[in-house]
């Protein structure tokens, strides 16, 4: 009887290790994972391929497989068997919906404003001619005014008082921005310009585009050839070859900070009339729509979403805890900085066409 019982019981813990691994498998695999694909902003690149980020996204049974691509050449691209476009503000996800004729309101999970980042002694100079307005050592406010008052009068750093302390300032004083025509940031730094220049007033059609059309050409030749992402320009910025004052995204700068690494002389300006660059997802399938409700509600995702430097919507205090250990080098709440409107993507395209001097 003792053995016939031993056998038995051996038979059930078999029985019940089988079940268990049985259990297991169909745990691990009770979610099934729907995998999308998409053209992303460049910016947003580190943050789809973080493994913290792919593992939440696999929590949820989505993975992403994605190609990077300037937010206006999206436009341009084939987007049959694609998922979802996530460009990196409104107005080109606006051009994609419009040429797509997807209904209803696109998601918007995060935003970042532009920044535009300088070495102490570039901004020191600036500050002493009017141009900014420093906030300690490590953060500032760009006066886009009388920046480009000094733009529209060809003005060089060799011009501005105190420059001639410095030999590495040298040129025509520019800010870099990327090619408008096929990169977001540089789309939106002509229509922050253009608003200034119009007194505050939105470009709504040619007319309004040929008023401002010298100055936001100046604005892009002096630059002389530009690149189709932010990416290039801040990582030789941040190594030390690269120009005296960048536009890039205060992501950029933020996930920079949070990874620790070494800024030296790092001064971060916020132009002081601003575009906050709404990284706008537009799906094109219902995988596409799962990953942007993800991104938006999804606590771990909004978390490493901050990591990364965005700022997720709605509650600004996600933004400020995460980045109070380095608050020295940004505006957490962006005090002192006004919006400025943007136009449509058509105008805008235009604008974009005659800074770079094509068509009248």
């Amino acid at each position: 009887m003792k053995r016939i019982m031993g056998i038995v019981l051996a038979v059930l813990l078999i029985g019940g290790v089988v079940v268990a691994v049985v259990a297991g498998r169909d745990q691990d695999t009770g979610t099934a994972t729907t995998t999308v694909r998409g053209v992303i902003g460049s910016e947003k690149g580190d943050f789809f391929k973080d493994p913290d980020v792919v593992e939440a996204l696999g929590d949820n049974g989505v993975e992403v497989t994605y190609e990077t691509s300037g937010s206006w050449a999206m436009e341009d691209r084939d987007l049959k068997g694609y998922d979802f476009a996530f460009p990196g503000s409104g107005a080109p996800a606006a051009a994609l919906k419009e040429k797509l004729k997807i209904s209803g309101e696109l998601p918007r999970p995060f935003y970042s404003p532009l920044v535009v980042v300088a070495r102490r002694p570039a901004a020191q100079v600036l500050e002493g001619n009017g141009l900014v307005r420093l906030n300690g050592e490590h953060t500032g406010t760009l006066r886009m005014a009388a920046y480009l008052d000094a733009v529209g009068k060809g003005r060089s750093w060799q011009q501005l008082d105190g420059a001639d302390r410095y030999p590495e300032l040298t040129g025509t004083l520019c800010v870099i921005s990327t090619d408008p025509l096929a990169s977001n940031s540089g789309a939106l730094y002509l229509a922050t310009a253009s608003y200034v220049a119009a007194g505050g007033k939105v470009a709504a059609g040619s007319a309004d585009v040929s008023a401002t059309a010298p100055l936001m050409r100046k604005l892009i030749e002096v630059q002389g050839a530009q690149k189709t992402s932010t990416d290039g320009p801040f990582r030789d910025f941040v190594s030390g070859v690269g120009d005296a004052l960048v536009l890039v995204y205060e992501s950029q700068v933020a996930a920079l900070l949070a990874q620790k690494q070494p800024v030296d002389d790092l001064v971060v300006l916020y132009p002081d009339t601003n575009v906050y660059s709404d990284h706008t997802l537009v799906p094109l399938t219902e995988g596409g729509r799962k990953l942007a409700d993800l991104l938006g509600s999804d606590p771990e995702l909004r978390k490493l979403a901050v990591r990364h430097g965005f700022r997720p919507q709605g509650d600004p205090a996600e933004f400020i805890q995460a980045t109070n250990p380095y608050k020295d080098y940004l505006n957490q709440r962006l005090t002192g900085v006004s919006q400025a409107r943007v136009p449509t993507s058509a105008v805008l395209h235009e604008m974009a066409r005659r800074a770079k001097g094509q068509g009248a």
